[in-house]
């Protein structure tokens, strides 16, 4: 057989996903891994689902680069918040998810042998599509328990001659809302170093008070070269429908719609129609959207404060990082990785947790991610199960 592709053979399957795939053949595990919620969408959403289920020119192809209806959605709702008026003919394109987004950006901005710098930790995607991209990740740390850069440690990284940056903001799998400042500050770097700022904005709605969510290309002087990627898979509770979009200048979008076309070619068109009902619902459904997950938030770190187990208390997204170092220093699991414990926890505790080690370009073997997507019976009852490993301390 022929050599298989050195690209493919420098990442693994995502470890986020083979958790799920454990848990899903674990009886009775509640996962805690992959961030998808147990919830419906809202039903105005739900309801326009089964109106799209008819006949119609719906089940046919789309407009490669997205439904008109659904582009007009998205630019009428971002324009206020990018402070500009964004043009859905030629600023935005709709992709397969916040995934494909952010792919489709690095394949329309990456040459081979480009540098990408990429906070650690990060979400696991954004190495591999460096590679995939033929680029080379280079990683900058995010300090806990806060998960701050060191800026002069960012300067460092931008010097040496970066094509791009990824920011998670909020971010996963640490939670970190990035500040105005801390924003503006990536934007003046990208600006000194000719670079592009890519973001992933698909928890912007999930953000704690007091931390407020910023979008990047809003800054001054940020718009010609900031590359935003989103989904609405989080904010409608929509994951497996596959709706994300790009907003970026027409000469960047003119790249990623050429990308996108030969990718995936289109999202799911009848989904493309349905979700334009969700655009209707007002500020009080993020409002409750966020008085929701602050709850969840706050059930779900008193459970783990209770177990004595320190965790990080995230400023957005649904995201905590668990320290497991006091098991991992008793006889029991010595030795253990992340990884190993993880796939005990779920065999015997019956909650599914991501390995810390996934998320970071340095050696950490401490660390764990759950997630609090999930109902509060759901929560509730893996709290319950988690204070099983109170008898291991």
């Amino acid at each position: 057989m022929p050599e298989m592709s050195r690209r493919v053979g420098a990442f693994t399957d995502s470890v986020i996903r083979r958790m799920t795939r454990i848990s899903d053949e674990t009886p009775g595990s509640i996962n805690l891994s992959q961030g998808f919620p147990d919830f419906d969408p809202p039903q105005v959403v739900l309801d326009a689902m089964r109106q799209m289920s008819g006949g119609g020119e719906q089940h046919q192809y789309p407009i490669t680069f997205g439904s008109k209806k659904l582009r007009d959605c998205i630019a009428a709702k971002y324009s206020p918040r990018a402070g500009r008026q964004i043009d859905p003919e030629e600023e935005v394109v709709v992709t397969c998810g916040g995934t494909e987004a952010m792919m489709a950006a690095m394949m329309s901005v990456c040459n081979p042998g480009d540098r990408v710098i990429v906070f650690s930790p990060f979400y696991e995607n954004y190495g591999t599509d460096a590679i995939l991209s033929g680029a080379v990740p280079v990683y900058v740390p995010l300090k806990p328990p806060t998960y701050e850069f060191d800026p002069a440690e960012l300067e460092a990284a931008f010097r040496q001659d970066v094509k791009a940056i990824i920011v998670c903001n909020p971010s996963n799998p640490c939670g970190k809302v990035f500040t105005r400042e801390e924003l503006q500050y990536i934007e003046d770097l990208a600006e000194k170093y000719d670079a592009f700022v890519i973001t992933d904005e698909v928890y912007e709605h999930i953000v704690f008070d007091p931390w407020k969510h910023v979008m990047a290309a809003s800054l001054p002087g940020a718009w010609e070269r900031t590359i935003t990627c989103n989904s609405l898979s989080k904010t409608f509770s929509i994951t497996g429908w596959r709706i994300g979009f790009v907003i970026a200048p027409p000469e960047v979008t003119e790249c990623i719609k050429k990308v996108h076309d030969f990718l995936t070619i289109g999202a799911p068109a009848p989904l493309q129609e349905a979700i334009c009902a969700a655009f209707t619902l007002g500020e009080d459904y993020y409002d409750d959207l966020k008085a929701s997950y602050t709850r969840k938030r706050a059930l779900f770190c008193a459970g783990l404060d209770a177990l004595g187990l320190p965790h990080s208390v995230p400023q957005g997204s649904y995201f905590v990082m668990a320290d497991i170092g006091p098991f991992l220093e008793k006889e029991k699991f010595a030795g253990w990785t992340d990884l190993q414990f993880c796939e005990w926890m779920i065999r015997e505790v019956g909650v599914a947790a991501v390995p810390g080690s996934s998320f970071f370009a340095e050696d950490v073997n401490n660390l764990i991610r759950l997630h609090f997507a999930r109902s509060e019976a759901s929560l509730t009852e893996a709290v319950g199960r988690l204070q099983k490993l109170k008898r291991y301390l």
